[in-house]
Order: structure tokens, then sequence, then C-alpha cells
């Protein structure tokens, strides 16, 4: 709390409002008896002006382009760190110790099986169902396999229940993969990281052994790390808008994970991806930048800029080590798909009007490159974009469950609909 305060003047009556101080970021104004006091609402489509919770876990600098969780850098967290040791800290707030990650990671371990009846709900969706559709639908059933962890008023169980959530979404979303093209369930290895387990359960085929290349291992678990969390995004927002009603954890990230999946959130690599499939060759490059920097033309480049950072996505850059390297690994610079991407790059770092509107790549444009060379189709991205968010969600989650000022959300609205009018009979209209 602050000794600001923030004055108000509302036709003759002028209202004082304090201002809350956070450890980073602008004073925000607390407005909540602004109704009250002065009969009033505040407007703002989209929130985007508006803090909603008060939140410990991450922290989003859009100017400096920082990215901080629990007050850690993501650049470091991503070179040094591992996605499961990210999880504990956005779990915890700490990082772990030696004894405290080896025991974190064998629970999770433990978990990743999913209950065998869950393959015959599988069996429900159509083959050509999007593996979102199926994670959407698998996930918020889960309440109904694993019912002894539904009750948000008990600590265990909220425990078993995010640890089941980060543990069983890798499994479900390999699965969601597999069902899609056809190929048989791939049960998880509990001799495999997480990273590798994934790529084992999407990639391996019980005709034959598969080994999973360190360094694309890896890269994955490095998309898993940047993924982890980014503050009060719109899916992030969304699960917390239903854990406010009381509603269960599965349920919950079922919300966020229907939230991501919209283009302009989660789906924005498969777009970029889409983009370049677009553009087809490189000499068609100029045409395209051209279009972008058109005013009157609806074209965008997918893949550069971000609404929150103003300079360059902190996450980017380590991404883009990640596809290089895996690009490198793989030798497929013959792909039309990623000549063009590179090609567009280059050019656009050097064109001085992304340059002067900051319209840098951004972590979606590598993420999709490296997802394209690992084999995974563009239906996939959003799906492992939603089971690395989940440890965000669930960490929020977990914050406004155990928040004493906790209300359900509310949000207001302008009206602009019609007045009180009295009913019509038919034959009168």
């Amino acid at each position: 709390m602050s000794d600001k305060t923030a004055r108000l003047i509302i036709g003759n009556e002028e209202i004082e409002l304090p201002i809350l101080t956070p450890t980073a970021g602008p004073d925000v104004v607390d407005i909540r008896k602004l109704y009250s006091k002065g009969g009033v609402f505040t407007y703002d489509p989209g929130f985007t002006s508006t803090a909603a919770c008060d939140s410990t876990i991450t922290f989003i600098d859009g100017d400096k382009g920082e990215l901080l969780h629990r007050g850690y850098p993501i650049d470091q967290l991503a070179e040094k760190s591992h996605f499961l040791e990210v999880c504990f800290l956005l779990l915890y707030g700490e990082l772990p110790s030696a004894a405290e990650l080896e025991d974190f990671e064998a629970r999770v371990t433990r978990h990743t099986m999913v209950h065998e009846q869950m393959h015959n709900f599988f069996r429900g969706f159509r083959r050509d169902a999007h593996p979102m559709a199926t994670l959407v639908g698998v996930v918020g059933a889960m309440s109904a396999f694993y019912h002894d962890s539904t009750d948000i008023n008990d600590d265990w169980q909220r425990e078993v229940a995010a640890i089941r959530l980060i543990a069983k979404l890798p499994t479900i979303a390999s699965m969601a993969f597999k069902y899609s093209i056809g190929q048989p369930f791939v049960y998880p290895r509990n001799d495999l990281d997480y990273a590798a387990n994934f790529l084992h359960m999407c990639f391996s085929v019980p005709a034959e052994k598969y080994e999973v290349d360190p360094i694309l291992a890896r890269a994955m678990d490095r998309i898993f790390t940047l993924h982890a969390d980014h503050e009060q995004n719109a899916s992030t927002s969304t699960v917390r808008l239903a854990s406010s009603s009381g509603a269960n954890p599965f349920a919950c990230i079922a919300a966020g994970i229907a939230c991501l999946w919209g283009p302009a959130h989660g789906g924005a690599n498969q777009a970029c991806l889409e983009m370049l499939e677009e553009i087809g060759t490189v000499d068609r490059i100029p045409e395209y930048i051209a279009r972008a920097k058109d005013k009157d033309d609806p074209f965008r480049l997918m893949g550069f800029g971000h609404r929150v950072y103003k300079n360059f996505d902190p996450r980017a850059k380590v991404m883009k080590q990640s596809a290089d390297e895996v690009l490198d690994l793989l030798g497929i610079e013959d792909n039309p798909k990623l000549q063009v991407a590179k090609e567009l790059e280059k050019q656009a770092l050097n064109d001085p009007y992304f340059a002067e509107k900051k319209l840098f790549p951004n972590v979606d444009f590598y993420s999709g490159i490296i997802l394209e060379a690992m084999g995974f189709p563009t239906s996939m991205f959003t799906p492992i974009f939603a089971l690395a968010r989940t440890v965000g969600w669930i960490s929020q989650w977990k914050e406004q469950i155990s928040d004493p000022k906790l209300k359900i959300g509310r949000p207001r609205q302008l009206y602009k609909g019609e007045t009180l009018r009295d009913y019509v009979d038919i034959e009168n209209r």
C-alpha cells in the first residue's frame, strides 16, 4: 500500500482512491469502491489497463523486453535450467534443492500414465478432429477419471491435481497426435526425461526402435520452458475467471486450453507457418514485405512484433539459437518453407520500417520453424503450447485459490441496448 491517492471528480463530487505500489511495474489505482462511492464503473475493453489480481509469479516489462519468473530472467532459466525445475519454481516460489528437484521429478514421472479407460474416450472423436478439440475434451473429462483430486478446498488434492496435470498433458497431447494420424498410442517411459518422453510418445512406433536425439530433446525442453507462463494473458485470465467460481482444476485448465486455441493467442505459430507457406518462395518475399508496410492492405507478417513487448521478445533470442541448432542437426536447409523463413527474417531485420516500429521476430516465429523441422504438423503447434503453459495456469490457479480476497469474477458492461419497453402481442407486430 502506498500513501499516494488519486482524486477523481464526478460532477460536483470528488472521490479519493488509494494507489497501490507493486514491487515492479506501474502503480495501480484501487477502484474497488468506485461504484459504492461514485456510482460509476470504469470502461476498459480487453482489460488492457486493468489489474484484475495481484500475483507473485511472473512479471513482464514490455519496454525493456524483460520476462521474469519469480524474479529470475527467462534467458538465464532457458540456458541454465530445464523445464521441470522451472515448473517447481513457478509452483512453489523458489528454485529447488537437489533433493527437492529429484523428489519433484519422480512424482511427475510416476503420474505420466493416464487411466486406461481414457483410451476409449479418444475413440469417440473423429479421426480428422483437430488435436486441440481433442485436448479440450479429454482434459475437461479428467475430473471424471480423477475425482479424488477435485476438492479445491483440500490442500493435498490441489497438490495432486497440479502434479497430475503437469505429468499427463504430454501423454494426452501425444495421444491426440497419434490418434489424428492413425497410429497406436505409445505409453510413457520412466527412464526418459520430460521432453524426451514426449518426443518418444509422439514419434516412436512398435515396429522399430526409436532413439531421442538429445539436441531435439533440449530444443523441445526449451520450447516448454519459454512457454511455461506469461503473466495475465487471455488464457491465464480465463483460467482465473473459471476458478473464481470454484470450478475444479481440470475444468479450469480445459477452459484455458479452449482460449489458447484462438489464432490471436496460442495459434500464432501455426499462423506463422501458414504465412510462410503462402509466400512460397524466397523471390516473393519483397512483395509480402511491401504488403505488410501498406496501410491499406490487411495482410500482416505473422511472427513479428508482440502486443506486450515493445522491444525484442526475450524468448525469441533463445528460440533462435535452438532453431539454428535443430536445423543444423537435421540438415534440412533445402526445405522451401524454412528457406523462406530465414530469408524473411534477414530482410525484415534489415528493413528500417520494421526496426522503427520494433517489429522483431517473436517466439512464435522461431518455435514454428523448430516444430516443423522436428516433424510436427501445424495442427500440433498449439497443443504443444498448451502442455507447456499448463504449469503456468496451475501456478496461477493455486495462487488465486489460496487468496483470502478471492471473489467470483464479474466484469461490468457499458449497456447500449434498448431501455424498458412493453411486450407486443404477435398479432400486433
